[in-house]
């Protein structure tokens, strides 16, 4: 795209009519016309569906720009979007584009959203002194603890695991369907035990009301009752927030959606931008109906396509095109692009699994001789497990890789162990965490830390109840220890990082006789404190490790851009949502793996299995590659695979270029 012209603003960054009639941006010659009729859309709802690739952020940027531009108070502008990183990037941009003045704009993702309304609402939905957020690790422990109040230690043993009990739980949540819907649908294995089930989900919502808990849904369910039930608050919300802009739409659950509305119920300026062909989270309770259904929930929607696109050739958008038309519900739509030549994206056939891998590290090789950066280059997979021969090849052939899809870094057991020290100083009544902490320390089961844990909410977190109620002998010296670790923090005024260093000296030994890897592990945690130095609160602090924490590699350990350099990707198609490589090789494209057989005889999932063959293919930039195996055997389903997936079988014959690979020749 070109480049912006600068023109002269005023000393403060802003334009001063006097000098300079008309806009300090000219957006004529930096937007597309589709781009363009969005950004300087007037009043009403508006509905962007932006391709892949088609410069979806950069027409929410410099939406922003014009509408600050235009007079609209930065902080009567809200801009929703499921990372915090993404709404900052994007603010940080139009104030590049525009002045200082687009900082101001109220910016964030759902969830930081909400907290930031229920901290100055919370007495009106039933929470007088706070509450505290518990990340999804918490709440399993929470509903672990329930899980084992039922019965005998056999019979509490037959029921989900505490991770599937909040999975039921949180999709009843956010798909607004019951948990014997769910439980039907999902997990008609324990249809027996429903009832115990159900009543689990009753007191994991009493306890946590009890301990002035939030999980992550309990922010959006608290946002949607305060909006719903009282009139002043929603009326005052609407009022202030003239207009709303959200990123992503077609990730948002209904409960989203419906807040959306709310907010906007008072002048209904509201933009929505996003990809119905990109909907792949439904696992989550994300929503394909919200973006196909938005003009019926606003009356009057004006519709904008942005089809050209800015990242591939135009043989690659051809196929992915193909991939999509096919859907049964779509906005349908053609990407393009100005960008001539472009060779045709490969379908190759190998004769087994291995032959798969060593055909990509071939491949691989290739491009790297052609110059071609190996970070530049991405294998993408429906589930994790797809790459594991794939791995064990790479690693034979001292090819360097970094994987995507697995654990967040602030879950990973180390972190969340010094999460827990401060956790208690913020909530002296956070159950789990004093549980957590108190575990740390050898000989102390959960019958002593209930009775460590009553003794400190009797006589207070410094009393000397916390050595009277523990075990005595070495213990009680290592609980001493403790013991004034606390009473250091609470009594310290120091910045929120010498805590956290004082919080990891107090930790190191127990770090190091628990994990062999301690050492990668103190390397998470140097990071953790040094992270800490941008807080000067606590509270602050864990509410964004909640809300959003750092990114991690599938390992668990920190990732950052540094460390990936140089390494080849490997990433589900659902952690590469957003990303662009310049070669990009789709692996397992076989019918009874992408898409999965679980989808087939499910036409909601199978459409969202195209959906996420769509993000797949979308990801290239100037080479794709997609690949299969043949002749596998399902033992599920007791049949052999061997066709492509069913998503290629009526691409035109000029749209790829198949090929066989056997490596015996």
């Amino acid at each position: 795209m070109p480049q912006r012209p600068v023109l002269p603003c005023s000393d403060d960054g802003s334009a001063t009519a006097a000098d300079h009639p008309g806009p300090c941006i000219d957006y004529h010659s930096e937007l597309n016309s589709a781009q363009l009729a969005a950004v300087t859309h007037g009043d009403g709802p508006l509905l962007v569906i932006a391709g892949a690739g088609s410069g979806k952020t950069r027409t929410l940027t410099y939406r922003v720009a014009r509408l600050v531009e235009d007079g609209t108070p930065p902080e009567t502008i809200l801009l929703l979007s499921f990372t915090r990183k993404a709404s900052h990037e994007m603010l940080r941009r139009a104030a590049g584009l525009l002045d200082h003045r687009c900082h101001r704009v109220s910016g964030g993702t759902f969830h930081s959203f909400a907290n930031s309304v229920l901290r100055r609402h919370a007495g009106a939905i039933g929470f007088s002194e706070g509450f505290s957020i518990i990340d999804r690790a918490d709440a399993e422990d929470l509903i672990g603890l329930i899980r084992k109040e039922f019965g005998t230690r056999a019979e509490s043993k037959k029921l989900p695991r505490k991770s599937t009990l909040a999975n039921i739980f949180s999709r009843s949540i956010n798909k607004e369907l019951s948990i014997e819907d769910i439980i039907y649908d999902d997990y008609a294995h324990f249809e027996h035990q429903l009832g115990i089930i159900e009543t689990i989900s009753k007191i994991y919502q009493q306890r946590k009301r009890e301990h002035f808990f939030c999980d992550y849904d309990d922010l959006l369910v608290y946002l949607h009752q305060l909006l719903s039930e009282n009139d002043a608050v929603r009326q005052s919300l609407s009022s202030f927030y003239r207009h709303i802009l959200v990123d992503e739409y077609q990730d948002t659950n209904l409960i989203q959606a419906e807040i959306i509305a709310l907010l906007a119920g008072e002048h209904r300026n509201v933009m929505v931008v996003g990809d119905d062909s990109q909907s792949i989270y439904a696992f989550r309770g994300a929503n394909f109906k919200n973006i196909i259904s938005f003009p019926e929930r606003f009356p009057g929607t004006r519709v904008i396509k942005l089809e050209e696109n800015y990242r591939s050739l135009q043989p690659i958008l051809d196929l992915t095109n193909s991939v999509i038309e096919e859907a049964s519900e779509k906005y349908s739509k053609k990407l393009f692009t100005r960008r001539g030549g472009g060779l045709l994206p490969k379908l190759v056939a190998s004769m087994g699994e291995n032959a798969q891998s060593r055909y990509v590290v071939e491949e691989i090789n290739r491009l790297l001789k052609q110059g071609v950066p190996l970070d530049d280059i991405a294998v993408l997979f429906r589930a994790s497990f797809h790459s594991f021969d794939l791995e064990l090849e790479l690693t034979r052939n001292a090819i360097p890789f970094v994987k995507f899809g697995g654990f967040r870094f602030a879950e990973s057991a180390h972190v969340k162990d010094i999460l827990a020290h401060l956790k208690v100083l913020c909530t002296p009544k956070d159950r789990i965490s004093w549980y957590r902490i108190l575990l740390l320390i050898s000989k102390i089961g959960p019958k002593t830390a209930k009775a460590i844990f009553e003794s400190i909410m009797t006589q207070g977190r410094g009393a000397i109840g916390i050595i009277d109620a523990g075990p005595k002998g070495k213990s009680n010296l290592e609980l001493l220890r403790f013991k004034n670790l606390i009473d250091d923090l609470v009594n310290s005024s120091s910045p929120l990082k010498e805590k956290g260093e004082r919080i990891l000296e107090y930790y190191l030994p127990i770090l190091k006789e628990r994990y062999d890897d301690h050492p990668k592990r103190l390397r998470d945690l140097q990071q953790l404190v040094t992270i800490m130095e941008r807080y000067d609160r606590p509270d602050t602090f864990l509410a964004d490790m909640a809300l959003e924490p750092p990114n991690a590699s599938i390992n668990g350990q920190l990732a950052t851009d540094r460390e990936n350099a140089g390494k080849l990707v490997l990433s589900t198609v659902h952690s590469a949502k957003g990303l662009e490589w310049h070669s990009v090789f789709v692996i397992w494209a076989l019918d009874g793996r992408f898409p999965s057989h679980h989808a087939m005889d499910k036409p909601e999932a199978l459409e969202e299995e195209r959906r996420l063959m769509y993000v797949a293919t979308t990801r290239a930039q100037e080479n794709l590659t997609i690949t299969y195996p043949t002749q596998v055997y399902d033992r599920i389903t007791q049949t052999v695979l061997y066709n492509p997936s069913r998503f290629l079988e009526r691409l035109a014959y000029d749209m790829v270029d198949k090929d066989y690979y056997n490596p015996h020749g």
